[in-house]
């Protein structure tokens, strides 16, 4: 099951609650999943699976967070030929 994007307005209104802003990457993707297949499994009740499925939105935006932190640690800074900066992968050797 893929949770789907939330809609821009709801996702620029809702912040990632503090305790999921808490944890690790591996935590929050084992979380994750975890509440995937639960919902995939079909147990609980409706109201319970909404809530998972909207801390389960909530664990996601914070995982992508996370990857995109990496990614930027790892992104190396570079001058074009016309002297505008960018970025390229760094090169793990």
């Amino acid at each position: 099951m893929v949770l789907p994007d939330m809609p821009p307005s709801t996702a620029a209104s809702s912040a990632i609650p503090p305790d999921i802003a808490a944890l690790s990457f591996e935590d929050a993707l084992a979380e994750l999943e975890r509440i995937v297949r639960q919902l995939e499994e079909g147990r609980g009740k409706l109201d319970d699976a909404i809530a998972s499925y909207e801390r389960g939105t909530a664990l996601k935006r914070h995982c992508e967070m996370k990857l995109r932190e990496a990614q930027a640690k790892i992104d190396r800074i570079t001058v074009t030929a016309d002297g505008s900066l960018g970025t390229e992968p760094a090169r793990i050797d």
